[in-house]
């Protein structure tokens, strides 16, 4: 019989491996959700965020500006007619001498809300809308699109001068009315292209087995899914309804006095140009100004919500 030595154990034998000491005191990384990530991208966006900033502060100025001013926006005074900015007259005076500080952030009030309220709305139809007729598909689906080819080949700012010419008013809820009756087309088509791809997911199809109501599947499944793509869309919308806005205001079927906004203060301002071209270049600068800055924030927008980009 051999001898066989009993084995004895090392310290080598019990050496840890992959265990870094150094490592253990560092904390692991945090876990952030998509619309966390969404917004520490944009922030890191300068563009972007320096545009949100101005946006804000005109945004502001359009709420507490006439306030600032020690004159009323209504008050004619035609001794005080086509004044140049001044330590009095902040932004001048008009052709009737009333305060074209209050009179411009009292229009730009207007015409953001027309944009805003304008953009949610078109948002609203079309989702609701797309979303239907994606949900269902096969007859449905290719009548409601046929509905949205016949409104999209009108001409849209046709369809807002006939509607305001037989409307036949100049409040604010008729030209929303004017601008959004056809404007929620492309919105249903970009809803209904993207909640395509979602209907063939597995959740949708439990969804439907298990006796979801559509209207419910829409709401709780396809919309939240292409929420980001909308948040950009209306991004991108609102420049679009401040110019349509501005648009018609200036050719006479927007807001009319002694109401006011940013196109109706350029449209009275254009026949003085070549003597008082303060009185246009403060409304029209103020239009490009906030048109650009929801442009960029859009364009940030795109960049931050976009899942491919996120590491």
């Amino acid at each position: 019989m051999e001898n066989t030595k009993s084995y004895v154990p090392c310290q080598e034998d019990f050496v840890i491996i992959g265990c870094d000491d150094a490592a253990t005191e560092q904390m692991p990384p945090v876990s952030l959700t998509y619309w966390q990530h969404s917004f520490r991208r944009f922030k890191s966006n300068k563009v972007a965020l320096v545009s949100a900033v101005v946006l804000l502060l005109i945004v502001v100025m359009t709420i507490v500006g006439p306030l600032m001013s020690p004159y009323d926006m209504e008050v004619v005074d035609l001794s005080q007619r086509n004044l140049w900015p001044s330590a009095t007259y902040w932004f001048g005076t008009d052709q009737l001498g009333r305060d074209l500080f209050s009179r411009v952030w009292e229009g730009g009030r207007v015409s953001i809300i027309i944009g805003l309220l304008g953009s949610l709305i078109v948002a609203l139809v079309g989702c609701i809308y797309g979303g239907v007729s994606a949900y269902f598909g096969g007859r449905v689906d290719n009548l409601m699109m046929r509905v949205v080819e016949i409104l999209s080949s009108v001409p849209h700012l046709l369809v807002v001068i006939m509607m305001s010419i037989v409307l036949d008013s100049s409040s604010v809820g008729t030209l929303l009315f004017a601008m959004c009756i056809t404007g929620w087309c492309p919105v249903a088509r970009l809803v209904r292209s993207q909640m395509l791809q979602i209907s063939r997911s597995e959740y949708v199809m439990a969804a439907k087995v298990m006796g979801v109501k559509p209207l419910t599947s829409i709401m709780t499944h396809f919309i939240p899914n292409t929420l980001s793509i909308i948040i950009v869309n209306i991004t991108f919308r609102i420049p679009g309804f401040i110019f349509g806005e501005a648009f018609l205001s200036y050719v006479g079927l927007g807001v009319q006095p002694p109401a006011t906004s940013w196109g109706a203060l350029c449209s009275a301002a254009s026949l003085n140009f070549l003597f008082y071209p303060y009185q246009l270049i403060i409304p029209a600068g103020l239009i490009a100004l906030t048109m650009l800055c929801f442009t960029l924030i859009g364009d940030g927008l795109r960049d931050a919500l976009d899942p491919k980009l996120r590491r």
